[in-house]
Formats: C-alpha cells, sequence, structure tokens
C-alpha cells in the first residue's frame, strides 16, 4: 500500500501573525503505523516547498508524544519537509490513498480547489480517504461523482470548538470546523473528554478528532486493507 499524505502550505494565521503550519506529530504518528506496517508514505503540501511547522507542535511536553521528538531529531526524516511537491502536480493514480494532516494552516488552504480535486480523485475511485484534527477542513465541500458531496450521510469527527477554546485559537481561527463539519455531515462526533482518541470510520472515510487520535487514523486505514 501506497499513501500520500498532504500538508497545509499556509504558515501563519491571517489576522494575529501567530505562526502556524502542520501538526508534526499528526504527521510522524500516521507515518509509524503505516510504514511499520510494511507500507509507504509519500508527503506532498498545497503549495509545494517548504512545509512549515506549527510551533507549538515542537514544544515539550507535546513533541514527545508517540515519539515525535526522535522523528524531528532524525535528518533524514525531516528532510522530507524540505522540499514536497504540489499536491497538483502529484501523479494520484499511484497511490491507495490520501491523508489529510492537521495543523490550524489548513483552515487557511484547505479549501483551495487543487486539494478537493485530489480528495474527489479517491473518492471516486473508492479508495482511503483519511483525515485528523484540522484535516478534515479538506473534506468540506468535496463534491464526488454521483452528486452531491464527499461527507454528506457520512459519520465524521475533526477537532472541536472545546478543544479549539482549549487552544486559546477561537479568536484566531476563521471558522469553527466543528460547525462546518456539522452542518455538511450526516453525524459529526466528538470524544467524551476533549483531546483524547476518537477515530470514526465509514466506509472507506476514515477521521480522528485531534492529536491524539493521528495513530488511531493509521490503525483505522490498516484494518481497511486487510
Amino acid at each position: 500500500m501506497k499513501f500520500l499524505a498532504l500538508s497545509t502550505s499556509a504558515h501563519r494565521y491571517t489576522e494575529t501573525g501567530m505562526r502556524t503550519g502542520m501538526w508534526l506529530g499528526e504527521y510522524t504518528h500516521f507515518y509509524d503505523v503505516i510504514t511499520e506496517a510494511g507500507h509507504e508514505v509519500d508527503l506532498a503540501s498545497v503549495e509545494g516547498g517548504v512545509v512549515p511547522i506549527d510551533p507549538v507542535s515542537l514544544q515539550p511536553p507535546v513533541i514527545q508524544l508517540g515519539g515525535t521528538n526522535k522523528r524531528y531529531a532524525d535528518a533524514g526524516f525531516m528532510s522530507q519537509l524540505d522540499d514536497t511537491p504540489a499536491v497538483a502536480d502529484v501523479d494520484l493514480a499511484g497511490y491507495d490513498g490520501i491523508y489529510l494532516v492537521g495543523g490550524h494552516g489548513t483552515l487557511f488552504d484547505f479549501g483551495r480547489d487543487e486539494v478537493s480535486r485530489a480528495v474527489a480523485h479517491f473518492a471516486n475511485a473508492g479508495k482511503i480517504v483519511s483525515a485528523v484534527c484540522h484535516g478534515p477542513a479538506g473534506l468540506l465541500g468535496v463534491e464526488v461523482d454521483g452528486g452531491g458531496t464527499l461527507i454528506q450521510g457520512k459519520r465524521v469527527t475533526g477537532y472541536s470548538w472545546a478543544e479549539e477554546k482549549l487552544a486559546r485559537r477561537a479568536d484566531a481561527v476563521p471558522f469553527s470546523l466543528e460547525d462546518k463539519l456539522a452542518d455538511e455531515a450526516a453525524d459529526y462526533s466528538t470524544a467524551t473528554i476533549p483531546m483524547t482518541k476518537h477515530v470514526v470510520v465509514d466506509g472507506t472515510l476514515v477521521t480522528g478528532q485531534n492529536p491524539m487520535s493521528a495513530a488511531g487514523v493509521g490503525e483505522a486505514v490498516l484494518g481497511l486493507r486487510r
């Protein structure tokens, strides 16, 4: 199995100047689960080039979770983030599924047409579409064959508004991902306790609520391939 992971290219919030980007652990945790099972993961980004990393994801104790600190110290691994292809330039036919990595940056560029087209490609081919935390922003409004959108009639999760407030980003984000997902999907659910693992599988669609769910998304993806 070969998976395409997609990162944001947005490096800051448009209204505050605070830096953001990919939440590193949401990539490393998924990557480790998939590659340790003998499969491949390639990384692309919305615009290509260097992937920005949310600085909060590099702070302790966050970076210690799931061994992200070891990956951050691994020059070979981190070189993946130095020069990624733009998603519009990727040959999607060579992949078995897509994984939308989270980070607040996704709220600013995962709504772009090239992201929607990539997600629709996998959905229409019956391949796996997965996302974690803010990554489900790339699932919004994706039109699929047969009419309607990808998450209409589906069960999904994603970063909650309660978590947004706990992260002190409620005044900085351009919209509530929870509200958008709840409006479009048939059923949006969250963990009882914020910032704990919650993964939802609906057919070949896999979504995780928060950074604690990234490894679980990987495990659920592997479960679909058995």
